[in-house]
């Protein structure tokens, strides 16, 4: 099992090829291949690589698949015995990101290419039709 340890949006993230994570709103288009540097840990069949803040020479490339905005989150301000009340929502903005491949020093460790095959094929289905 390959995983990698990724910093992205302030954020810390355990990744592995082949899924897709929400993280912090990026500037990438939808269908845009992006590369993260920030790699702080690299694990590929118990090798481990620990970096020092980062790895040198690890990458992480993915797929942007959308954009979209999380959950509301409630924010209520209360003063007690004055009458003051603030509610206020918030929703962040999300990037939906499919991890494409984790590289080492030049070495794919782990490459999906079904993953994204099976990806694609299920948001291009042809909706079911009701022929009576």
């Amino acid at each position: 099992m390959t995983y990698a340890i990724i910093e992205t949006g302030g954020k810390q993230l355990r990744v592995e090829p082949g899924r897709f994570y929400d993280i912090e709103l990026l500037t990438a288009q939808p269908d845009e291949k992006v590369t993260i540097n920030s790699v702080l840990l690299v694990h590929h069949d118990g090798g481990l690589s620990i970096g020092q803040p980062l790895v040198t020479g690890a990458t992480v490339e993915g797929t942007v698949l959308r954009h979209l905005r999380g959950r509301k989150v409630l924010v209520y301000k209360m003063k007690p015995k004055k009458k003051t009340r603030k509610k206020r929502g918030h929703r962040q903005e999300i990037t939906r990101l499919l991890i494409n491949s984790i590289t080492l020093n030049g070495e794919v460790f782990a490459a999906s290419e079904t993953a994204t095959d099976e990806i694609s094929a299920a948001d291009t289905s042809p909706e079911e039709s009701t022929a009576e």
